[in-house]
């Protein structure tokens, strides 16, 4: 293998102001990579390689003296691990010699000092040792552990003691090195040489010090700071802190249960624990038996495209909405695949509460019938028959919920469906007949209660390994539940959410205990993630300040400094759009790299926004109103419903007036997740008066004490 850190004579590969850090790690990467391709694809590497070292190994413990049998021990235990890789793993990713790694751990044991290197795929012939993340416990000692520590970490029987002697992040592109981290110290490579960045510290958003601010005159937008091209998730695995990488790891039965505020990491750690249990239990957990459900077609795509990087194919990623709708039409072939846009609030909500659930439950349960899909279908029918009884019990079992005028109108409107449905039925299609997409899950949880498991493509029971929701504050109770009845016995579930991102009116929750009480799931525990790693501190304490105490949630703390948030005010639309295209254009030339959401409260200010700034020339202009974001370089106009679980370099709110964000618990949820979509800087504009909560903060421009 490469010699180790601390035994090797740093020679310099660049200038003689190269950090020695940086020249170790270019001497590393320059032995690994010649080692990688002078034995391309594991060659040497075969399982009866392994066999016959294992045999070897074990004719060594019969002779060997006692201080040895651990050090024995735990070469055997590795060469298992290897052999069950090498038989198990074909076909998996191979470890690519032009960015072979991501971090770099030396350590020291009784063995003496050694280097160990974390990737995306492992390999440990010809005297390389670089490992999957995935393959705890010596990831775990890269996570768990910082620079100067001791560790003790369990193999197997097999205690692992020693000291971390260097704990570096690595940025690796095209077998060039350009970035080296340090607990303490960052390099970047810039043009032929090395320069330092200052690292922010952790601080608790709501400290002492002002982060907003109004401005009138010019202003600039912008950071300077080297901005990637993928706007997609990065290369997050070396970023794992040591509260993720205890979620990631959590044996794979039961349920986890994740929340965080914006940034801190939820995504992140439902993702990559789908990858850790592939990795660890690829019999149970094959990619094709996991599926994600996300809220919105913009985020299924944000995730769709990180899991390959992370070694995974094939997981199913979905919205609720595709999975459920595709589900219903598979179950109820017979009734109309269309669904109505334009469903009353009231009536959705109603449908999705979960009082109505508990009375589908108990109906169910006292009528005899057969177990067929037809009876299902009749439960379902018989509910919204009983509308005005049904919407009566609701009244008195939730009272506040509902006002005495929408539940009687919408125990009509069930009334009119089901007659509808019987009508449609019968052979009737004269009657246009559309369901409401709240039906799905009704029809879907009528079907595992009257019939059992829903059904797969092939009609065998449908039954994943592993379940993850993200977004699940904007999931009702009712379709939560239905998801978890798709898993196997082993009840396999991430459940990944923010209170204070609520956003959808009339479902989901903004109680966690309350939630798992309506799922039956009494004493679940809630992990919380801490650190909020995407905004700034300045960003971060906006948005804690916008949610006043709505949030319910303990404050972030943040890792980064940058420009306080600016509010600009204009007296038309106009001005606004000539002040951006300046800002904008600006910003195209000096950060070319540079994507920003121009986030607006609804479509029609997205639309005339958009038509403004290209009269005003502004490059990489994209509309979006379908979800169809570009996550490349240049700028989106988005309507804010669209954006949740998303991230910007940096993000504009439009209109943040108290025309579209009314003083409402809701509206500041709205603003809260706008704001905090921005990772570097944040803008805010308005024609008018600015938004409550945002008066509030101008009346108080300091930062509130936790």
């Amino acid at each position: 293998m490469p010699e180790t850190s601390k035994d090797r004579d740093h020679t310099p590969l660049a200038s003689d102001d190269t950090p020695a850090m940086v020249q170790e790690e270019q001497l590393l990467l320059a032995d690994n990579r010649r080692v990688l391709l002078e034995h391309p694809s594991g060659a040497g590497a075969s399982d009866q390689d392994a066999l016959a070292e294992m045999t070897a190994l074990r004719d060594a413990v019969g002779t060997a003296k006692t201080e040895d049998l651990g050090s024995l021990f735990q070469q055997y235990d590795q060469l298992t691990q290897r052999v069950k890789q090498l038989q198990s793993r074909a076909g998996e990713l191979q470890v690519d010699p032009d960015c072979p790694y991501f971090a770099h751990l030396a350590v020291s044991d009784r063995r003496g000092p050694r280097d160990l290197f974390l990737g995306r795929a492992t390999r440990l012939d010809n005297g390389l040792r670089i490992v999957d993340w995935r393959n705890a416990p010596v990831s775990g000692i890269f996570y768990r552990y910082r620079e100067g520590e001791e560790y003790e970490e369990q193999l197997g029987d097999v205690l692992l003691e020693g000291r971390v002697l260097a704990r570096r992040t690595l940025g690796i592109t095209a077998a060039q090195l350009h970035r080296v981290d340090t607990d303490s110290e960052t390099w970047v490579r810039d043009g032929e040489g090395w320069r330092s960045v200052p690292q922010g510290s952790s601080k608790l958003a709501g400290g002492a010090g002002s982060a907003f601010r109004v401005r009138e005159g010019p202003a600039r937008m912008g950071t300077g700071r080297q901005l990637r091209a993928d706007k997609h998730l990065p290369e997050i695995a070396a970023l794992i802190d040591p509260a993720q990488f205890e979620l990631i790891t959590m044996p794979g039965s039961g349920l986890v249960a994740i929340r965080g505020g914006a940034g801190s990491g939820k995504t992140t750690v439902a993702l990559h624990r789908i990858a850790y249990l592939a990795y660890a239990e690829p019999l149970r957990f094959h990619p094709h038996r996991m599926i994600i459900l996300v809220w919105g077609k913009a985020l299924e795509a944000y995730v769709a495209h990180v899991l390959p990087a992370l070694g995974v194919e094939g997981v199913l990623v979905s919205t609720w909405e595709a999975w459920a709708r595709s589900m219903r039409t598979r179950h109820f072939g017979r009734l109309p695949r269309k669904v109505r846009d334009d469903t009353p609030s009231a009536l959705s909500q109603l449908k999705l509460h979960h009082g109505l659930a508990n009375i589908l439950v108990r109906r169910i349960q006292n009528r005899t019938a057969e177990a067929k899909g037809i009876e299902a279908l009749d439960d379902f029918v018989s509910l919204l028959a009983d509308g005005p009884e049904v919407v009566r019990e609701i009244g008195r079992t939730h009272p506040g919920d509902f006002s005495a005028k929408q539940l009687a109108q919408a125990g009509r409107q069930l009334q009119d469906q089901a007659a509808g449905l019987r009508a449609w039925l019968e052979g009737d299609r004269d009657n246009d007949l559309l369901l409401d997409p709240e039906d799905d899950a009704l029809l879907l949880r009528c079907w595992q209660l009257r019939v059992g498991p829903l059904r797969s493509r092939r009609q065998r029971s449908l039954s994943y390994a592993h379940l993850v929701i993200d977004e699940v504050q904007d999931f009702s109770a009712l379709e939560v539940r239905v998801a978890l009845e798709c898993l196997d016995q082993g009840k396999s579930a991430t459940i990944a959410g923010d209170t204070a991102q609520h956003i959808l009116q009339g479902t989901g929750f903004t109680n966690w205990e309350s939630f798992f009480e309506q799922l039956s799931l009494e004493g679940t525990v809630v992990e919380t993630l801490r650190v909020a790693y995407r905004s700034t501190h300045q960003i971060a304490s906006f948005g804690l300040l916008l949610l006043a105490d709505d949030h319910g949630e303990p404050p972030p703390r943040t890792v980064r400094d940058g420009p306080p948030v600016e509010l600009f005010r204009f007296s038309d639309h106009g001005a606004c759009v000539a002040f951006l295209g300046d800002a904008l254009r600006g910003l195209a030339e000096n950060e070319p790299m540079a994507n920003v959401a121009l986030i607006t409260p609804d479509a029609d200010t997205a639309r005339l926004y958009h038509r403004g700034l290209e009269r005003a020339e502004v490059p990489g202009l994209h509309l979006v109103l379908e979800q169809d974001f570009h996550f490349e370089p240049g700028i989106e106009l988005c309507p804010i419903q669209d954006v949740k679980g998303l991230e910007f370099d940096y993000v504009v709110l439009i209109e943040a007036t108290a025309r579209y964000y009314p003083d409402t618990a809701l509206a500041r949820r709205q603003l809260h997740v706008g704001a905090t979509r921005a990772i570097h800087q944040l803008w805010l504009t308005s024609v008018g008066t600015p938004a409550a909560p945002i008066r509030d903060i101008l009346d108080s421009p300091g930062e509130p004490t936790p």
